[in-house]
């Protein structure tokens, strides 16, 4: 019996922390492949890889949703273009100019962006602990976009690769709050499959203009390797590790883990791309992550 606990307790463990591995593992892939693949043909290869390997798993719940999402058609509109057309292609975009791990400290910041986007769009009321916690982590966000430069600050000298991966963030927050427009009825693997059958007409555009322009992906042994990597691992793995998770540890408990994304990000960044670590980097990370507990706190002041 104690051995079949521990041996549980390891699987939770392992679903748990291999999905916020898998999602950093997205940045460095794409940062390392930023000379092969251009941004948007990164994203459309990824979703195209994702669908074929994600349908097995949800064509049994597209079959029988199928009424359902002819219901919300519009909504599921509303969803793909934040979390599929527009939340990879700009982190890819933002990764040709910007560190990944810049990248990956601006993703933790995604929970006070919900809290915004569902104060301003939603109705939700903050409280002050959340209002304290949005500033403090917003300072957070300035810090790392800044490079802890005060000089930068005062001369408005943003860098331009932070903000257009600031910009995915906003995105993923849109997603997510989209997201609770659906019943729980709706699967989720089959909804996921489904936006991204909506997305990759409305990805194709985009990605005939890069190539008018001039910008086309280079093949070879690595760079297809990479982008099978984005295109199953990040795209399937993680999300059916993490849907698994969720069903065994509770949203709240599965959610606290994708702080590990910038921690897996810093020592895979120094491993793989010999990208340093600063100061400004963990004084960033440090107001973000502060700022998530102060808008965790419940009661009032």
């Amino acid at each position: 019996m104690d051995q079949a606990k521990a041996s549980g307790g390891w699987k939770l463990w392992a679903v748990l922390a291999l999905p916020p591995l898998f999602w950093a593992g997205n940045f460095i892939v794409a940062r390392y492949s930023r000379g092969e693949w251009p941004p948007v043909s990164l994203a459309y290869g990824r979703w195209v890889i994702a669908l074929i390997a994600l349908l097995p798993f949800a064509w049994p719940h597209m079959k029988r949703d199928w009424p359902l999402y002819k219901r919300y058609f519009w909504r599921i509109i509303g969803i793909a273009v934040p979390g599929v057309v527009a939340f990879n292609t700009l982190i890819y975009w933002g990764l040709q100019t910007t560190p990944a791990t810049n990248g990956m400290l601006l993703n933790s910041s995604i929970p006070l962006l919900i809290l915004v986007i569902g104060a301003l769009f939603w109705g939700q009321r903050l409280g002050l602990w959340q209002v304290l916690g949005l500033i403090v982590s917003t300072l957070g966000v300035a810090v790392v976009i800044l490079q802890g430069s005060l000089d930068r600050a005062l001369a408005l000298d943003f860098a331009r690769g932070d903000l257009i991966i600031f910009s995915a963030m906003i995105a993923w927050a849109f997603y997510t709050m989209g997201l609770k427009l659906f019943p729980p009825e709706v699967n989720r693997i089959g909804l996921l499959a489904v936006q991204i059958i909506v997305a990759l007409p409305i990805l194709a555009p985009f990605l005939a203009l890069e190539m008018w322009l001039g910008h086309y992906p280079i093949f070879t042994p690595a760079s297809l390797a990479s982008l099978a990597y984005i295109g199953i691992v990040p795209s399937v793995l993680a999300y059916l590790f993490y849907t698994r998770a969720v069903t065994l540890a509770g949203p709240a408990r599965a959610g606290q883990f994708i702080h590990l994304i910038p921690v897996y990000g810093a020592i895979l960044s120094a491993s793989f791309l010999g990208e340093q670590l600063h100061l400004y980097h963990a004084a960033g990370f440090g107001l973000i992550l502060a700022g998530i507990v102060l808008a965790g706190r419940r009661g009032r002041a």
